[in-house]
């Protein structure tokens, strides 16, 4: 008899902490692609997130290839392993939103960060850095050094891509009033492959023979881009400009492929974003006007799309490449 109470004690602990309150919160941090650094250092802030909530884990996945049906694979198995929250950089803001809508529905919290998701298909978005700063940015950065003006052109990452479409909006609104001596000859689109984008980076050249910047706000393009001229032998007559990690860049601002890139810091933007998620996974409210805690980065206060910004872009250049290559 006592041998089957204490069998039956011992089960019921064992049910006990086997329940999801003593469980860590699972968020997924699912990104465009993996092999991708700025993903890779944003995961290092998702799990100095984690680390410092003390209760929660970090699923860092994603698919082989920057393709929004590969992703809709990944949250399918998500939502199968009931994760508590999925915080996502899309490939596209309308293809996701039905798989996403089944995983709210599930109760599990979504937020997009870097690249949105329409609003129905998530509760928060965590932009970088705010659009029409971000659109300036990268024209500034190519006109800074063209004082004559010139032809430019940019190398995206995939059409759809949300993020990538507003800075470039936002950067095209700009050119007529701040830049009137810029050019915009093209806009094409590498798909965050190298191979592609090395591809349309040649393209440009060809096509465009009076080409004096390429503006790639991809950190997949913008190496591409700046291999590209650096084989060329066009160092001094096509300056590669655009958001790039400094860690994968620092070679091109050192060999002259490249004046001057910015970027805002990744390991803050995955930190971020797993503080958001936390936070809402915790009870925190996704509204118009609401205040998100995101730990050392402070707060944000959501918009009338619950979106709010991180942070402005930082400029790398020669003075500043070597000590930033260190940390991302």
């Amino acid at each position: 008899m006592k041998l089957l109470k204490t069998l039956a004690i011992t089960t019921a602990l064992a049910a006990l902490f086997a329940t999801p309150s003593f469980a860590a919160t699972r968020i997924a941090l699912v990104v465009k692609s993996l092999g991708n650094g700025f993903f890779d250092a944003a995961n290092k802030g998702a799990q100095e997130a984690a680390k410092e909530l003390g209760d929660v884990e970090v699923i860092y996945t994603g698919p082989t290839a920057a393709t929004a049906e590969a992703q809709i694979e990944v949250i399918n198995s998500l939502i199968a392993q009931q994760v508590d929250a999925i915080a996502i950089s899309a490939n596209d803001p309308d293809a996701l939103v039905p798989v996403l809508k089944k995983a709210m529905e599930r109760g599990i919290k979504v937020i997009s960060f870097d690249s949105g998701v329409a609003p129905e298909g998530r509760q928060v978005h965590l932009n970088p850095s705010e659009t029409n700063l971000i659109g300036e940015t990268i024209i500034k950065l190519a006109a800074d050094y063209l004082p004559d003006g010139g032809d430019v052109a940019i190398l995206s990452a995939s059409s759809t891509a949300t993020n990538q479409n507003a800075w470039i909006e936002a950067a095209k609104k700009a050119l007529p009033t701040e830049f009137p001596k810029i050019n915009l000859v093209a806009t094409v689109y590498g798909d965050d492959d190298s191979v592609k984008s090395t591809d349309e980076a040649k393209g440009l050249i060809a096509s465009y023979p009076n080409l004096k910047a390429i503006i790639a706000p991809t950190t997949v393009g913008v190496v591409a881009a700046a291999q590209v001229v650096t084989d060329m032998g066009l160092i001094g007559k096509v300056n590669v400009t655009g958001l790039a990690l400094p860690s994968e860049f620092k070679q091109f601002i050192d060999n002259g492929a490249s004046q001057a890139v910015a970027l805002w810091n990744p390991i803050d933007l995955g930190y971020s974003a797993v503080m958001i998620a936390d936070d809402l996974v915790k009870g925190g409210e996704a509204k118009p006007g609401a205040t998100l805690a995101i730990g050392r980065m402070g707060s944000i206060t959501l918009d009338d799309t619950n979106s709010a910004a991180m942070a402005p872009p930082f400029t790398f250049d020669k003075s500043n490449i070597e000590e930033f290559s260190k940390i991302y």
